[in-house]
C-alpha cells in the first residue's frame, strides 16, 4: 500500500510518500519514496500581521498542485494532509484551503495543538526504548512546541504551546507563555525520572547531521548549549557558510535551540535522542491504522 501525508507547517510545507509493507507477525515497514520540502514561511506572515498575503497564498497553491501530481505518479491508495500553527492563525486560513480544495481536491485539516501532538506520539518511538525510564518528546515547530511525556508504557500527558521558532523571530512569545510552559513541564514531570528527551523537527535533525553522531546515539545537553553559543554567535549568512544552512533554516535553528534546551533543563535531561521522525510520519502511521480497520 502506497500512502502519502501534507504536513504545511509555519516554516514548510512537506509531502511524504511511504510504502507499507505487513508482515505475518503483524508487524509493518514504511519504505520512504519520496520526501519534498518547500520553505513557504506562512508563519512569517502570520505571526506579524494575522493573514497569509497574496503572495504566499500563491506559492501554496502552487505546491498543493505540485503534491497532488506526485502522488498521482506514485499511485497513491490514501492521503492525509494537516496544517499546523500558522494557519491555524490566520484569519484568511479557510478562504485559502478551500481555494486549495477548488482547484486541486484536496482536503486539508487544521489541526490543534493537541491533534499534533497526538498525531507525533504515533510514531511511538519511546516504546522500543528502554522501559525503566521515562521519555519526553519535543517537537519544536515554526508556530509551536508539542511536548509529550510517556512513562511506564503510559501517555502520562500531551500538550501544545505557542512558542515556536518563528514567533520568537518575531519577538511574539510573552514571558507569561515561557513561565507557563516552565511551570507546566516542571509540575507533570517530577514525578517520572530519570527522564530522556526525544527530540522531533528539522532543526534537531540538522544539529544531529553536524554532530556526526552515529544513528541511535543520543546527544547531550551541554552539546547543545555549546551548539547554540557558537550559532548565537554567528550572523545567519555565517551559519550558511560555515554549516551548509539552508536560508530558511539558518535563521530559525537558534531559537529551536532555546526551545529544545529550555525544555530539557527544565525537565532535568541530560540527553536527547533524534530518530528523525515528524508530523508527516505520523500522520502516515494514522493513516495505516485507520486504512487497515476498513
Amino acid at each position: 500500500m502506497i500512502l502519502a501525508a501534507i504536513d504545511i507547517g509555519s516554516n514548510a510545507a512537506r509531502l511524504l510518500i511511504s510504502e507499507t509493507s505487513v508482515y505475518t507477525d503483524g508487524s509493518v515497514d514504511y519504505t520512504k519514496l519520496n520526501f519534498l520540502r518547500i520553505p513557504l514561511r506562512l508563519g512569517f506572515d502570520v505571526f506579524q500581521k494575522g493573514y497569509i498575503t497574496d503572495e504566499r497564498r500563491d506559492k501554496l497553491v502552487e505546491t498543493m498542485k505540485v503534491y497532488k501530481h506526485l502522488m498521482s505518479i506514485y499511485k497513491v491508495d490514501g492521503m492525509r494532509a494537516c496544517a499546523t500553527s500558522a494557519m491555524r492563525d490566520a484569519t484568511n486560513g479557510k478562504e485559502i484551503l478551500a481555494q486549495i480544495t477548488k482547484e486541486t481536491g484536496l482536503v486539508i485539516d487544521v489541526i490543534t495543538g493537541q491533534e499534533e501532538a497526538n498525531i507525533i506520539y504515533e510514531t511511538h518511538i519511546a516504546e522500543n526504548l528502554a522501559t525503566n525510564k521515562s521519555y519526553l518528546y519535543i517537537d519544536v515547530g515554526g508556530g509551536s512546541t508539542e511536548v509529550t511525556l510517556f512513562s511506564d508504557n503510559h501517555t502520562i500527558f500531551k500538550e501544545s504551546f505557542n512558542i515556536g521558532t518563528i514567533r520568537l523571530l518575531h519577538n511574539n512569545v510573552t514571558d507569561e507563555q515561557w513561565e507557563h510552559m516552565k511551570w507546566y513541564i516542571k509540575t507533570h514531570v517530577k514525578d517520572h525520572q530519570p527522564l530522556e528527551a526525544i527530540g522531533s523537527g528539522g532543526n534537531i535533525n540538522k544539529i544531529f547531521s553536524i554532530s556526526k553522531r552515529k544513528e541511535g546515539k543520543p546527544l547531550t545537553l551541554e552539546l547543545l548549549k555549546d551548539y547554540h553559543k557558537e550559532l548565537s554567535n554567528a550572523t545567519v549568512e555565517e551559519r550558511m557558510h560555515l554549516y551548509n544552512f539552508r536560508a530558511d533554516r539558518a535563521d530559525v535553528i537558534v531559537p529551536a535551540l532555546q526551545i529544545y534546551i529550555s525544555v530539557m533543563r527544565w525537565a532535568t535531561a541530560e540527553e536527547i535522542y533524534v530518530p528523525k521522525i515528524g508530523l508527516a510520519d505520523g500522520l502516515i502511521k494514522m493513516l495505516h491504522k485507520e486504512l487497515s480497520l476498513t
